[in-house]
């Protein structure tokens, strides 16, 4: 017995050591963490279960480098003492390859999630498809996006770029639910740069092309960039706070010491008295959460919108905001974007959506229109009425034309919806309506600029206010700004056992 215990133990070593010793220190000095790192460094210590650990590749061309493990470690552990499988390509291996033993290990570990209800964390460094295993190893990447297609809405997927991820590679963390990225040590793209400058003629580097900096800021495919390994491993951790383990789960709730009474008189002021004068947005936000703690989502891309989660009173809120600082607010096509995958995300995940409006209407342009503002717009239109969570709905300020109607407004199922007395709900804005309603009365006028001015004033008066929706039961409340917090908490306690379904139906057609 001890000669095969010796032996196991020998193997263990063997599989531990990956790539070797050379390959290891090679990997620190590029500034990253080797893949068994970033599972000690994920998972809550002492909790890592390996799966597969023996396993290596079939290929005859190859079988002068066989490793244990064949390239990636998968298994499953905890985080915050929940648990979670993962997955880590191990660059140090044949460059991460993937290849048929390598797809197989990973869809194991899927399929085993999916039967468990617990979440997949996929922690990639890879140069791509394993050539020398052909059409083999253009099967194995099929069959993992077969699975991240069939287990999106019932467990949370989270994908962690911390090296290159190049060509097919790709669509897999682009089916899944997050996407992590890691300052000048990962990057992303179908086809690298050399390619591009061959087809045509654009001389780029990988960076630029798709280095964390540009799916954060410019493509929107990836929702985080952290400054390295460690950081990006504790974003992940913290993110995972706020979901539940499944669609069947309500989220993790976090026992907190913030008064759910609290008064918050300061929101009175942050609000500027001219309609035309920008905020932050996230001000609000933070005054109304839990310890001011707001983690946001995608906070480089699309700016004019903001989103990401909160706690209120120790319960995980989805949090989706217009962001007057920017473009005042207005929704263009990245903002519906990004702010209907976020809502669909939190009515798969059982996580009620906060929306904070402040929104003059749609960006107007021909750019916009010509690539698509109606249909792209029309995503965040219907995910917001296919939401069946608990939907409350605050407007602080503008909240203008189609735009109100597509932000959570009363009409497309919102449960309580309240308004700040500085809210303006109305058609359009003051001005526009003046220059439609009375444009032959200011030509006529013996002032025109002060006939404006006046008709302008009488216009926001009368209908750029809140108590016109009230009348009609459009808003349940008009609230005063310090009392934010307790109502949001209160309404969101009464809508706790809310229960509300769609027609039943194979699958709805979203406008892609």
């Amino acid at each position: 017995m001890q000669t095969k215990i010796k032996k196991l133990r020998e193997l263990n070593e063997k599989a531990e050591l990956m790539g070797g010793e050379e390959r290891i220190k090679k990997q620190h000095q590029a500034g990253k963490l080797t893949a068994r790192e970033r599972v000690d460094k994920l998972l809550d210590p002492a909790t890592f279960v390996e799966i597969d650990k023996y396993v290596v590749h079939r290929e005859k061309s190859l079988e002068k480098q066989l490793y244990l493990g064949d390239g990636v470690i998968t298994g499953y552990g905890q985080i915050n003492n929940r648990t979670v499988f993962v997955f880590a390509q191990d660059f140090t291996v044949l460059g991460g390859s993937l290849a048929e033993m390598y797809a197989q290990k990973i869809v194991k570990i899927m399929d085993m999630a999916a039967k468990v209800g617990a979440p997949v964390i996929g922690l990639n460094d890879s140069g791509g498809a394993r050539i020398q295993e052909g059409v083999k190893s253009l099967g194995g990447y099929a069959d993992i996006f077969l699975r991240n297609s069939l287990m999106s809405g019932v467990i949370p997927q989270i994908s962690a770029i911390m090296g290159p991820c190049a060509g097919g590679a790709v669509y897999s963390p682009a089916l899944t639910d997050f996407t992590f990225m890691v300052k000048d040590t990962s990057y992303m793209f179908i086809t690298g740069p050399d390619v591009v400058k061959t087809v045509t003629l654009e001389d780029v580097t990988k960076e630029q092309l798709g280095g964390a900096s540009t799916h954060n800021s410019k493509s929107g495919v990836a929702h985080f960039a952290s400054e390295t390994d460690i950081d990006c491993l504790i974003k992940i951790r913290e993110l995972m706070s706020f979901l539940p383990q499944n669609n069947m789960e309500e989220p993790p709730f976090v026992p907190t010491i913030d008064d759910p009474n609290r008064m918050e008189p300061s929101l009175e002021n942050i609000i500027p008295v001219n309609p035309n004068t920008p905020y932050d947005i996230k001000e609000v936000i933070k005054l109304a959460a839990d310890d001011g703690n707001f983690f946001e989502v995608m906070e480089e891309y699309a700016k004019n919108i903001v989103i990401g989660f909160i706690r209120l009173n120790g319960k995980s809120i989805g949090v989706v905001a217009n962001q007057p600082a920017v473009l005042a607010g207005a929704l263009d096509i990245n903002a519906s974007v990004k702010g209907a995958r976020f809502v669909r995300f939190c009515d798969c995940f059982n996580i009620p959506i906060l929306t904070f409006v402040d929104v003059p209407g749609f960006l107007p342009g021909v750019a916009q229109e010509y690539d698509g503002i109606i249909r792209h717009g029309a995503k965040l239109l219907y995910a917001y009425c296919e939401a069946t969570v608990p939907k409350v709905t605050l407007i602080t300020r503008k909240a203008y034309g189609g735009a109100y109607d597509v932000m959570s407004s009363k009409h497309i199922r919102a449960d309580i919806n309240f308004a700040y007395p500085t809210a303006e709900i109305a058609v359009m804005g003051p001005d526009g309506a003046v220059n439609i309603l009375y444009r032959k009365e200011i030509a006529e006028a013996a002032d025109p600029v002060a006939a404006k001015d006046r008709l302008t004033s009488e216009y926001r008066e009368n209908f750029a206010n809140p108590y016109r929706a009230a009348e009609l039961g459009y808003i349940d409340e008009i609230l005063e700004p310090a009392l934010t917090r307790p109502k949001l908490i209160r309404s969101f306690e009464l809508l706790a056992n809310k229960r509300l379904s769609n027609p039943p139906k194979k699958h709805s057609n979203l406008p892609l």
